[in-house]
């Protein structure tokens, strides 16, 4: 994809900048600050090329919008892109530090109308560090007055993303089910916990071999990585990169239901469909992986307690309830009825907010 193809782009804003003496390339994307300002967190990661960067910087801020809709949040929906010049684990300490004060100093320019928080390749530490120079960040450590790691929450409510969708699917519960899990990270290793701890047989999948080894070792089934969207199961939960669905994996993928942690894991428009025709039921991502965003703004935004943060987490099981249920009536597929229901949430806090002020 061009750059120009890349920049033409329905959102509200974009922001880059290069760091000539890092080589690291700065994207942030305000895709709608309707509802509150933008959030959404920091990824970092290598590109081919810029404009892919733009265009995964786009998507995921889209995504973000969604979520925080369908999710009854008052904040709006952003992303950033740090585009690395080489992997994150060979990048120095102080090119890291200098990273992330570039980083901050885009971010407080913004104003407070873009906030971000932990995503790939960066953590609290990191928040801790930006937070040195901008206030607009979520998910800082305890110590630094913050929430902490969202990881926890997210696979609880992608747990419950996957109970609902096996049960209205027909299947009953985890219990005796093949879940393969692709991505065992903090929020894919939490979430083979709990999926096992429900009875499921776990069949698990990841780059790094010492996360796999462990699964082994507590009994899971570890499945090579080329082999994961060929593997049958029951269910597959991708819990890494997004963009694994494409439109020839969904009309070979050999599983009854789809629930993950990922990001945009629809990588083209019509294998939702394709997925849809061949009755394997979607959990769109954007309402599923909603616990960390919940985890976050209703922590450090809304001064919830981590009971009530558990209890919306956990919620996520019935807004999928509802979202199949518009998806049944409708005749449309599930991602187009959570885009349906995220509208409808969103007008609902529009004319509260408007009758309020």
């Amino acid at each position: 994809m061009s750059i120009d193809s890349a920049l033409n782009w329905d959102g509200e804003m974009t922001v880059t900048r290069f760091d000539r003496e890092t080589g690291a390339h700065f994207v942030i994307r305000l895709d709608s600050t309707q509802l509150g300002p933008a959030a959404g967190g920091t990824r970092a990661a290598q590109y081919s090329q810029l404009a892919d960067a733009l265009t995964d910087a786009g998507k995921l801020a889209g995504a973000m919008t969604l979520k925080m809709a369908v999710s009854n949040l008052p904040m709006g929906g952003g992303k950033s892109v740090i585009a690395l010049p080489a992997p994150r684990n060979s990048i120095d300490p102080s090119t890291w530090a200098r990273i992330l004060r570039i980083h901050a100093e885009n971010i407080d320019k913004l104003s407070g109308n873009y906030w971000t928080g932990p995503d790939v390749n960066t953590n609290s530490a990191d928040m801790d560090t930006l937070n040195d120079t901008t206030e607009f960040v979520f998910g800082r450590s305890l110590e630094r007055g913050g929430a902490g790691s969202s990881a926890f929450t997210t696979a609880v409510g992608v747990f419950e993303a996957m109970k609902a969708t096996v049960a209205h699917r027909g299947l009953g519960s985890l219990d005796g089910l093949r879940v393969l899990v692709q991505g065992l990270g903090a929020v894919g290793g939490s979430l083979a916990s709990l999926a096992a701890e429900a009875g499921a047989q776990l069949l698990v999948a990841d780059t790094d071999a010492e996360r796999v080894a462990h699964a082994v070792a507590l009994g899971h089934t570890a499945i090579a990585l080329d082999d994961v969207l060929s593997t049958s199961c029951d269910v597959f939960a991708p819990c890494a990169m997004g963009g694994v669905i494409t439109t020839e994996v969904a009309r070979t993928l050999d599983c009854s239901v789809v629930a993950g942690a990922a990001n945009n894991v629809i990588a083209h428009e019509d294998a939702s469909d394709i997925l849809h025709e061949r009755g394997i039921l979607y959990a769109p991502d954007f309402v599923a992986n909603a616990g960390g965003a919940i985890h976050l703004v209703g922590r450090e935004v809304l001064g919830w307690s981590e009971s009530v943060v558990h209890e919306r987490a956990v919620a996520i099981g019935d807004t999928l309830n509802q979202v199949f249920e518009i998806s049944d009536i409708d005749g449309v597929t599930p991602d187009e009825a959570a885009r349906t229901l995220a509208g409808r949430r969103a007008r609902e806090a529009s004319k509260t907010a408007a009758t309020t002020s």
